[in-house]
């Protein structure tokens, strides 16, 4: 089965680093004997509002609606989907000067309603929202790994938000917390995307906010270019935003449809647009009915798929897409990438052996194959094409017994081996818990595997 890889490239790379589709280097693959096992566990029922179609937006309108669909001059824009007690919201969206003349702000609004008769208050419990330019540039030079304690490395926009966010930060854009009125409505974001000044005129953001509501409210994520007095922009206001909400129509250009599930021929993934249910994937990796993991023999290896999906389940039999609670018709059927989940897995190893043993672990980004014949492809050398881009947090008690936390900002290209996150003397006998986080960057391409290796 063919599959449409590109689809799950964010158009911004494309379109600002065409090197990314251009010729590379003949490359040798590397098959790699090593079982891949499923993830354990499953995700949360936490709802994600996910807001990534259109990616690219030429014109103002509805980027997606929670609101109820009636008294809307579109009510097929509206999904009549209600939020209450912990959701996510997750944005990913891109201005493009089109044509190069028109060089308007971009606003990307998120509106939160409270349709009941009481007084809704929202704590923002952890929110991050990054430009392209000149917030977090795609950093090419980047080194493919690097320790970053203090959230100072990043590579696009996506990669900076969920490295804010798995360090539990809120940006300072962001109140601790919103009340809002009976019936009223108002803005959790109103932030632009500006084109103005760049070759090519293109910026991107992505914007990534955990929150809890103690009651009922409607999400809305809208796009508006700036408002125009005497050669002036200014921010649009409140009234705007629900003149949009009430009167307009989903932005457009539409990105291209998915193919339906179960299909023959190959895959488009598309993007998505809806609530995706779950933001938290939290697994105790042990061997299967077994609350600890035996280490595996010297030179031998043992694999978890992360963020598989329909045509890269490496073998597990697994699809770890989100399902999507409500959804735009011509969007993505699954929340393809979970780009912003959290994936909290522990591996509590056991030496059972008399001799001492060195393990390692590391995230890998094989070649993607929905089957696998006793291990993974890798490729050597590297194609140009990133496939993971975002920070890792490991936890450990070092071989002193001191417990260690480090962050690690990745790049990783396609058919990538990765570098050891952790590595580890087990005495015999012994038994060791090792924590690795994760919030899978929006500018990943699904999917990887997290490895443990015996030396």
């Amino acid at each position: 089965m063919t599959v449409d890889t590109n689809t799950m490239l964010p158009i911004f790379l494309l379109i600002a680093f065409p090197s990314i589709l251009a010729a590379t280097p003949p490359a040798q693959e590397i098959f790699s004997p090593q079982e891949v096992w499923p993830l354990p566990g499953q995700l949360d029922r936490t709802p994600v509002f996910n807001s990534n179609s259109p990616e690219k937006v030429l014109k103002e309108g509805i980027l997606l609606s929670t609101f109820p669909g009636n008294n809307k001059a579109q009510p097929a824009a509206h999904l009549n989907y209600a939020f209450s007690g912990k959701f996510d919201i997750f944005a990913h969206h891109v201005a493009e000067a089109k044509p190069v003349t028109d060089l308007r702000t971009l606003y990307i609004g998120i509106m939160l309603n409270n349709p009941t008769n009481k007084p809704v208050t929202i704590k923002v419990l952890q929110g991050a929202s990054y430009l392209s330019q000149p917030d977090a540039p795609f950093i090419s030079s980047l080194a493919s790994q690097v320790e970053d304690a203090n959230g100072s490395v990043f590579a696009g926009p996506g990669s900076r938000a969920t490295g804010d966010v798995l360090r539990d930060r809120r940006q300072s854009i962001f109140p601790e917390q919103i009340v809002i009125p009976p019936g009223g409505s108002q803005m959790l974001m109103n932030l632009p995307v500006p084109v103005k000044g760049l070759t090519p005129p293109l910026n991107g953001r992505s914007s990534y906010i955990r929150l809890q509501s103690n009651g009922k409210v409607y999400v809305a994520s809208l796009a508006l270019f700036a408002p125009n007095t005497n050669g002036v922009e200014r921010a649009p206001i409140l009234a705007e935003w629900q003149n949009l909400l009430n009167k307009g129509e989903l932005s457009s250009p539409r990105d291209r449809a998915p193919t339906v599930p179960n299909s023959a021929g190959g895959i488009i993934y598309g993007r998505v647009a809806g609530v995706s249910i779950g933001s938290r994937w939290q697994a105790n990796l042990a061997d299967p009915g077994q609350q600890t993991l035996t280490i595996p023999a010297a030179g031998k290896a043992i694999s978890w798929g992360i963020s598989t999906l329909v045509g890269g389940q490496l073998g597990t039999g697994q699809v770890s897409s989100a399902k999507m609670a409500v959804r735009y018709p011509d969007t993505a059927y699954e929340s393809h990438g979970n780009y912003g989940v959290h994936y909290s897995l522990k591996l509590p190893l056991v030496n059972p052996s008399n001799t001492a043993r060195q393990v390692t672990v590391s995230l890998q980004t094989p070649i993607k194959q929905e089957k696998i014949d006793g291990g993974l492809r890798f490729l050597n050398p590297l194609p140009r094409t990133v496939h993971f881009r975002g920070t890792v947090k490991v936890s450990y008690p070092d071989d002193q017994g001191n417990l260690q936390t480090k962050y690690y900002h990745l790049v990783q290209k396609r058919g990538d081996q990765g570098s050891p996150l952790v590595t580890l003397i087990l005495p015999p006998r012994n038994n060791r818990s090792i924590q690795v986080d994760l919030l899978y960057p929006p500018d990943a391409t699904p999917p990887q595997v997290l490895t443990l290796r015996s030396l």
